[in-house]
């Protein structure tokens, strides 16, 4: 009890302590918070206000806590750091603040052009829009002028008859068979390309009998004719072999016609078959005679009056040379016009008609009444006559010293062997042929056979009998290249061969190789010419002639090509635009179906154009610029060009006959890339260049990381077949220019002088125009030609390393002229400059052009040429030698002739100034 009243008691006192204790501690708090505030807010106030009534009262300098001047702080080490920072922070937003400002200015100038550009844009689009309306109003009116004064026209529609179709009526008489009504036009076409068919002689019956060497030839001769087709339903012309026949087989004309009747195209009548019958020797008899041949033609060496059919029928010359082409090296020259003997013949005749001396009249009653069937003996004793007065040397023997080759009756039959003949012409200016005593004979093959040995070696024919056909009469005119007279004008013959001068003699003497080598010398050449012949009498166009197919290599561009100073330094001179359209081609030439013959068998030394070799071929090919070739020269008027005058006018003027043209450059290498990309880059912004062709002569192909310079106009880089220098004259069918500057990888030329010499080749299209002359000169202690490379005011050569010639003699050089000469090139690697220069003199007549004072180039740094060595030299002495031999005389001539400007760069060497120098 007393405990527990203890207890609470103490509880009492002890709660009143607690509440006391309660309260005191709030007190404190309180206080304690009042003066944590006092302390915190009042005392930085006071300190404050203290200090900055301190600092207002002392110095300026004797601050101690107010905000320091400038750098001062920075004198602390510890915030130099942060100083710098700031600086370069504040330099570099000043600096982002121009750039953004300039930037501004910049976009805002370009927002203004590009308004400018959309405008002008615009101002495009609608003048575009106007000259297409223009254009289309144009074209619109001129194709309703065409339409008013052009008919339409429509290709023909090509009537092909039935295989047992009899064709037209059959004449009343078979002599009087000729184009109008024995000749089916129906399946010749003007646009047909003259399509022929020839007949394997092996599947039929005769094909076992004929000369083995003839049915070769003549195979193989098919084969590779532009015209022969396999197909023979489409054909216009089919074309069978039937002789010569081998001896001593004999072939009966009823046997003959009946295999000619089966064969499968015949039709009943062989209405547009060509029956050949080429002969190897003098002694072949008439095959053909008394066989009907209906409606086909006949190409053969000898024929009689009853079954020729002038117009129709072809006379063609022996095939001498069956299966090789002619030995050029046994060939006499043309040169010297006189031989040892004036004229000569050898002959005898086995079987004779009446003989005129035999009757009691003289040779005056002969004349005044009927001419006698027979002048031979007149002959005999007159040309006896000539040899027994000793005025001219001469050789006549109307007795065989060996036994005669057998012929036909009334013919001259041929003494000795081919050999020995030839010999005997070689030494003859003139050589007499003697036609048959018999008039029905028309032509003999043995008459034919002479022909063609005097044309062979360069002796002059003499055909006595006015009544003969010579191969090819109604087309070649035989009076350029043979003498024929009447037999009653035999008393005159000799006073006639005295009376020719040398020039006539050798113009005739050229032109008689001429017709030999295109028309008579090879198996080729016959078949040629026969179709040719029958082409040309329907008047259907000539095949084009093949280009080159040109394999392409492939190869990176872009390089940027640079400038030479060296090479376009060209002054103030004006040399042209450099073209920024696609490259222009030139003018493709087709021959149309109005275009007459009259002079397409001229030859080139009689004609008056420059330029008659290739026309008169039987190829009669098709070139891109035959008319407007053959026209320079002759009178040929200019369409536009050059403004002439002044030199201002001058340079800004091409010049030329033709108001837009360009040239392309073909540049022939061998394993030089980097010569090669020099060359190629210094072409640069050449005016007027369309193309710059790359004829690759190496097997080996370009490097595959070589980066080919990027030129402004395409170069292709062509591949060859072999390593050869006759490529650089193949008509490369990527040449689509007129225009060829042929040059060497290594020459230097600028760019003014390769403009001045295409003005001039565009003023004598015909030439050689070029830089480096050359000439020929006569050894008087060797005898024989060599090659000079000395400067001379004296040339007859430009080299083709540099020079601008004709695309038309590429076809020349490498179709057309003795395959020996491209094959002594190949065999020298070396002459195909000269072997051009001899072609185109011997065409043209007239010598190359130079043009500037440049004779050589050179090319520092270059490879050693294969000109520099001492064999270079000898090779071309003997090239020369040998081309004079393939042409028979000396085409090359001499001229003095050079081609300056005064508007361009030329310099005169002062120790040359006594040349002539034409300005």
């Amino acid at each position: 009890m007393t405990g527990y009243t203890m207890l609470r008691n103490g509880g009492v006192g002890n709660g009143g302590q607690t509440c006391m204790l309660r309260w005191s501690n709030r007190i404190r708090l309180t206080w304690l918070s009042f003066t944590l505030f006092i302390i915190l807010v009042f005392f930085p106030l006071i300190a404050h206000y203290y200090l900055t009534t301190l600092d207002e009262a002392d110095e300026a300098g004797k601050r101690i806590f107010g905000p320091r001047a400038g750098n001062e702080l920075c004198e602390v080490k510890h915030v130099l750091d942060l100083c710098r920072i700031r600086e370069s922070v504040s330099e570099e937003l000043l600096q982002l603040e121009a750039k953004r400002q300039e930037l501004n200015s910049e976009i805002a100038k370009l927002n203004l052009k590009i308004e400018a550009c959309k405008k002008s844009i615009e101002n495009a689009k609608q003048d575009l829009l106007q000259l297409k309306n223009v254009i289309s109003q144009t074209e619109h009116s001129y194709k309703e002028l065409m339409a008013q004064n052009q008919p339409k026209l429509s290709l023909p529609i090509r009537l092909l008859p039935e295989k047992d179709d009899a064709g037209l009526p059959p004449p009343k008489v078979i002599r009087g068979c000729r184009l109008h009504n024995c000749f089916d036009y129906s399946r010749c076409p003007l646009t047909s390309g003259f399509p022929v068919y020839v007949y394997d002689s092996d599947q039929f019956a005769f094909g076992s009998y004929l000369d083995p060497l003839v049915k070769q030839a003549f195979q193989a001769t098919a084969r590779a004719n532009v015209y022969v087709t396999e197909n023979a339903d489409i054909a216009c012309l089919y074309v069978i072999l039937v002789g010569e026949i081998q001896e001593p087989v004999v072939l009966r004309p009823a046997e003959l016609e009946k295999q000619l009747s089966s064969l499968p195209h015949w039709r009943t009548d062989g209405h547009n078959h060509v029956i050949i019958n080429l002969s190897r020797k003098s002694d072949t008899q008439n095959l053909l005679y008394n066989v009907s041949t209906g409606r086909a033609m006949v190409a053969q060496s000898t024929f009689y009056a009853s079954q020729y059919r002038p117009g129709f029928d072809l006379v063609v010359s022996p095939l001498v040379h069956a299966m090789s082409e002619p030995n050029f090296m046994e060939i006499p020259p043309q040169v010297p016009v006189k031989r040892k003997y004036l004229f000569t013949f050898q002959g005898e005749k086995i079987e004779s008609l009446r003989s005129s001396l035999q009757e009691a009249r003289s040779f005056e009653e002969e004349m005044e009444g009927d001419p006698p069937a027979d002048y031979d003996d007149r002959i005999i004793a007159t040309l006896k006559a000539v040899q027994d007065s000793r005025l001219d040397q001469v050789l006549v023997e109307f007795t065989c010293k060996n036994q005669p080759k057998p012929s036909l009756p009334t013919e001259w039959a041929l003494c000795g062997e081919r050999e020995d003949r030839l010999e005997l012409l070689k030494l003859s200016t003139f050589a007499l042929i003697i036609t048959p005593g018999d008039p029905h004979l028309v032509i003999s093959s043995g008459c034919a056979t002479r022909l063609f040995e005097a044309l062979e070696v360069g002796a002059v024919p003499v055909v006595l009998g006015e009544q003969v056909q010579l191969p090819y009469q109604d087309m070649l005119q035989w009076n350029e290249a043979a003498l024929v007279v009447p037999k009653p004008r035999v008393t005159e013959v000799h006073f006639l061969l005295r009376s020719l001068s040398d020039s006539d003699l050798l113009a005739m003497r050229r032109q008689g190789r001429f017709l030999w080598e295109t028309y008579f010398s090879t198996t080729d050449s016959i078949f040629n010419t026969v179709l040719a012949m029958i082409r040309t009498r329907i008047q259907i166009p000539a095949a084009p002639i093949r280009e080159e197919a040109a394999a392409e290599i492939p190869h990176r561009s872009g390089k940027a090509a640079g400038t030479d100073p060296n090479m376009a330094d060209n002054g103030d001179l004006d040399l042209g635009p450099v073209e920024t359209e696609p490259p222009y081609a030139s003018p493709k030439y087709l021959r149309n179906f109005t275009l007459t013959v009259t002079d397409f068998y001229r030859s080139w030394n009689s004609a008056p154009g420059p330029f008659h070799l290739f026309p008169h071929t039987p190829f009669d090919p098709v070139l891109p610029s035959e008319a407007k070739f053959l026209g320079s020269g002759t009178g040929f008027r200019p369409i536009g060009g050059g403004a002439g005058g002044s030199g201002k006018e001058f340079q800004a003027a091409l010049g030329g006959n033709v108001p837009r043209e360009q040239f392309t450059v073909v540049m022939l290498t061998y394993e030089r890339e980097e010569v090669l990309m020099n060359s190629l880059e210094r072409l640069n912004g050449l005016p007027y260049l369309n193309k710059v062709v790359v004829v690759w002569n190496s097997p080996k192909l370009p490097s595959e990381d070589l980066l080919w310079p990027d030129i402004g106009v395409p170069i292709m880089v062509v591949r060859t077949e072999k390593n050869s220098l006759n490529n650089r004259f193949l008509p490369w069918n990527e040449i689509e220019t007129e225009a060829i500057l042929s040059i060497d990888d290594d020459a230097h030329l600028r760019h003014d002088e390769i403009m001045f010499g295409f003005r001039v080749w565009r003023e004598a299209r015909d030439r050689i125009v070029g830089f480096p002359g050359r000439y020929h000169a006569w050894d008087i202690p060797h005898q024989s030609w060599l090659y000079n490379s000395n400067y001379s005011c004296e040339l007859s050569m430009v080299l083709t390393g540099a020079a601008f010639f004709h695309k038309y003699y590429a076809y020349l050089y490498s179709y057309v002229m003795p395959q020996a000469i491209r094959d002594m090139v190949d065999e020298y690697i070396n002459c195909e400059d000269i072997a051009m220069n001899f072609l185109v003199s011997h065409i043209t007549r007239k010598p190359p052009i130079k043009v500037t004072s440049r004779w050589t180039f050179r090319c520092p740094g270059c490879p050693q040429a294969l000109s520099h060595d001492d064999s270079h030299f000898h090779e071309r002495h003997k090239c020369i030698n040998f081309f004079v031999k393939v042409y028979g005389y000396m085409p090359l001539l001499y001229t003095q002739f050079r081609v300056d400007s005064v508007l361009f760069k030329t310099r005169l060497p002062h120790d040359k100034t006594k040349c002539f120098k034409f300005i």
